[in-house]
């Protein structure tokens, strides 16, 4: 992964948030390797340049039609097979290098282990990313680079400035206590030089460089293992004793992540070291690179176990106006930062035959690349759905060491290098799912900002003026006196040429007087030129004061005027208040009739409804009261026809007792008289014999005979009991009306019951239930419905229904009357009275 952070001013307050409000993805690229075997089988298939799918090998999980599932998956970049170094850093690594030297961070990162011929390279004239970055950056500041150590780190992520002076002491003052390690003589193998692995023609250098400005690199390497970080730069004892008899083993000190004043993660106690070409800045990386934890596994012969950190940190400071020397002001000090992450990959132990303590460094490798996806995720969730769930960087040193670059302002690259060969399917296709997600996330995009307010070009004018001054030097064969000023010089070639002044015989008068009359008319002359000058002087001093003076005037002119562009601009901004407040009053008024319009919107809708919903009602009401009439109605009818049912009902009853009544009269006459008759014959002597009990008259009954009617009534079972052994249930619901009949089911040895039960049934034998029902003709009938019980399997009761039987009441359509006549030896008499019956209607 590239991680590139955009440069901030060290001891400044932090911003709280971003001051670009632009964003752009995570750049996912993807690098298919080559096959190790042409006969090998592949599950990768490159589509186009952005698009690649996956193939499904045989013995994997199908679909449910049966048919494997080929998925593809999009990428910024997809390289092939045959893709050049060049091209990859053309196209990964090229513009976050120049986003580094204009003052802006990053981070690239290459995903999988495996990667150092990606990062490095893997032959001469075939750089890797790396190599090719330092190159760019030292060809693009070379001639503008600071002394060494003028630039110096603070402890504490921040940078401060020297001057030239105390940068010299700092570097004989370390020259005088360090001393450069030396590279064992017998080295199995020779650490790579950066000049074999680039190309000349294939240099690269960024054009648009800050000539105005002075740069410095550092560099520092660190690898995270097992949770821990690591500085890979630091001399430990056991560097310090390595050619000594002993040998310790002396593990490393971990370091600490902590946070600078301005919010950023960094690693404490790490060493960063200054550098000054690309060959050093490599040398440092592979001497930190040789002390990297790797191993033998089944699947690679050394594979990472920790993932690495390198961080190039570029700091920058303005020149001073003369355009010399480095502005001592570290308020101005401008650091941004490139960091190079290798992260080891996922692993499972099946496969490499991993033991004892490999198992545990693939774990802590896996639980580190599970808390980075989680991270991922719920960042996308946060910036897809606005929701404000806590990121858990902390949980694991890679993420907490980085958070600053997806919460603050940089860019943010991936690599990911995936084999294309079936055995690692299942590795690949993870990778792939992390890395399309990884493309949704959003990372704010750095803004420039300015450093310093000086005019540019000081750099050039100032070695064109050094340039010019040699020249000069040059032509005139040696130093000229500085405090003479160059318009002196004509004067004093103007003055005249003093004559010989060797004196040949002490009696010589003439060679003295004439050299003092030679130095009196210089005297003269050097009077008149002061003069001269005086008057010169006095004219533009004159000049000068009028220029003062226009100047005054001029300056207060302009300071009246710009007084009247002040009211005028306080005039503009109280206008521009003013606008803003009407502008914000309209809207506000806009929202509130946008507000009413919706209010009346809702409210006529409502009204719409209520009048449907008030007419729907009166449409019910209507038809609810025509439903009451026709039930007024019908109810009336019924009344109107149980009234006179009831009252022909009554008047049959009325009558049927008048006429009981009347037999029991004629009874009771009829015995009075058989009694008179036998007291009367009892007081006569010689009554005769009493006729014979066959001329007796016949027995009278106390009610009418009925009609006989002869039905036949044929039995439907064979009682399997004796009639008096039975036991019954009899069922008479409480609902049940007394309708006042003769007849009257009477069922001896019952248990009358108004609701069966199992205890009643499990004591009787049979069941009856007697039940009311209006027949076709509107008359009231009652039927016994008779069952046997009959226990079940279950040990409970069940009643097997056999026949039915009916008692139905039904009114005549004549009136008998029975009538005896006192003295008669008829029988009754019969009178008719025909009555005819209401139809229903």
């Amino acid at each position: 992964i590239y991680f590139y952070r955009k440069g901030k001013t060290p001891r400044r307050p932090p911003p709280k948030k971003p001051s670009s409000n632009q964003t752009d993805p995570v750049g996912v690229y993807c690098r298919v390797r080559p096959l190790g075997a042409e006969d090998e089988e592949c599950c990768i298939e490159v589509i186009s340049s952005t698009t690649i799918q996956m193939h499904t090998p045989e013995g994997f999980k199908t679909n449910r039609n049966g048919e494997y599932k080929e998925t593809q998956y999009s990428f910024k970049k997809v390289f092939g097979v045959s893709v050049s170094q060049m091209e990859l850093f053309e196209h990964v690594a090229k513009p976050l290098v120049d986003d580094l030297i204009h003052g802006k961070n990053g981070k690239n990162k290459g995903h999988i282990s495996n990667i150092l011929e990606f990062i490095i390279g893997s032959s001469p004239g075939q750089g890797g990313l790396l190599p090719r970055s330092l190159d760019m950056i030292f060809n693009s500041i070379g001639p503008y680079q600071a002394k060494r150590y003028v630039f110096k780190t603070d402890e504490k992520n921040g940078m401060e400035i020297q001057t030239e002076v105390d940068a010299l002491l700092e570097r004989q003052r370390r020259d005088n206590n360090f001393s450069v390690p030396k590279t064992p003589s017998t080295r199995l193998k020779a650490d790579p030089e950066i000049a074999d692995m680039i190309k000349p023609e294939e240099a690269s250098k960024l054009d648009g460089v800050d000539d105005d400005s002075s740069y410095s690199i550092f560099v520092s390497y660190v690898e995270i293992y097992n949770n821990y970080i690591y500085d890979l730069l630091e001399e430990t004892q056991e560097d310090a004793i390595k050619n000594t008899i002993h040998v310790y083993s002396i593990p490393p000190q971990s370091k600490i992540l902590r946070e600078d004043q301005n919010h950023i993660m960094y690693v404490a106690g790490c060493l960063e070291v200054e550098v000054k070409s690309a060959e050093e800045a490599f040398q440092v990386f592979w001497r930190g690179q040789k002390k990297r934890k790797v191993a033998n596994t089944r699947l690679n012969r050394e594979s990472s176990r920790s993932h690495s950190v390198f961080i190039i940190k570029l700091a920058q400071a303005p020149l001073d106006a003369d355009g010399d020397n480095v502005l001592q002001d570290k308020n101005q000090i401008s650091v941004s930062q490139l960091c190079l992450v290798d992260l080891a990959g996922s692993e499972r132990t099946g496969r490499t035959g991993a033991e004892g303590t490999r198992i545990r460094e693939a774990g802590n490798i896996n639980q580190s690349l599970l808390n980075l996806r989680t991270c991922i995720e719920i960042l996308r969730e946060n910036q897809m759905c606005g929701t404000n769930k806590m990121v858990p960087y902390r949980d694991s040193k890679i993420t907490h060491l980085f958070k600053n670059y997806f919460d603050g302002e940089g860019k943010v690259r991936m690599v990911v290098c995936v084999n294309p060969k079936t055995d690692d399917y299942e590795e690949t296709l993870l990778v792939m799912r992390f890395a399309e997600m990884t493309q949704e996330v959003e990372v704010a995009r750095p803004v420039d900002r300015p450093i310093c307010g000086f005019t540019p070009g000081r750099r050039h004018r100032n070695q064109a003026f050094k340039d010019e001054l040699s020249r000069r030097l040059e032509e005139r064969g040696g130093p000229i006196d500085p405090d003479m000023p160059a318009a002196a010089n004509p004067l004093i070639l103007s003055l005249p040429s003093l004559p010989s002044c060797e004196l040949t015989d002490p009696h010589d008068d003439i060679t003295l007087p004439r050299l003092i009359e030679a130095l009196k008319n210089r005297q003269r002359v050097k009077q008149m030129l002061i003069e001269d000058c005086s008057k010169t002087a006095n004219m533009i001093k004159s000049v000068l004061q009028e220029l003062d003076t226009g100047l005054i005037s001029k300056d207060n002119f302009i300071q009246e005027q710009n007084g009247k562009l002040l009211e005028k601009d306080r005039i503009i901004q109280g206008n521009k208040a003013e606008i803003e407040r009407l502008e914000k009053k309209s809207k506000m008024q806009e929202h509130k009739i946008d507000i009413l319009q919706k209010t009346t919107k809702i409210f006529e809708d409502d009204k719409r409804s209520l009048q449907h919903e008030l007419g729907t009602r009166e449409q019910r009401l209507q038809r609810e009261l025509s439903e009451k009439r026709r039930m007024e109605q019908r109810l009336h009818g019924v009344i109107s026809d149980t009234q006179f049912k009831w009252e022909k009902e009554c008047e049959r009853r009325v009558n049927a007792l008048q006429l009981e009544m009347q037999n029991k009269l004629w009874v009771k006459d009829e015995k009075l008289k058989q009694l008179k008759a036998i007291v009367t014959e009892s007081k006569t002597p010689g009554r005769p014999e009493p006729p014979p009990q066959d001329r007796l008259p016949p027995k009278r009954s106390a009610s009418p005979s009925p009609v006989p009617t002869t039905t036949p009534v044929r039995p439907l079972h064979r009682r399997s009991r004796s009639a008096g052994g039975e036991k019954w249930v009899d069922h008479k619901p409480s609902s049940s009306m007394d309708l006042g009949t003769v007849l009257q089911p009477v069922i001896p040895n019952a248990i009358q019951v108004s609701a069966p039960s199992e205890k009643a049934l499990s004591k009787c034998d049979r069941y009856v239930l007697t039940h009311q029902e209006v027949a076709s003709d509107g008359e009231i009938q009652t039927k016994l419905i008779k069952g046997e019980v009959i226990k079940t399997r279950g040990g409970g009761q069940a009643v097997q229904f056999t026949d039915i039987e009916t008692l139905k009441q039904e009114l005549t359509t004549c009136s008998v009357a029975v009538e005896m006549r006192a003295g008669s030896n008829m029988g009754p008499g019969y009178e008719h009275h025909a009555v005819t019956k209401r139809r229903k209607p």
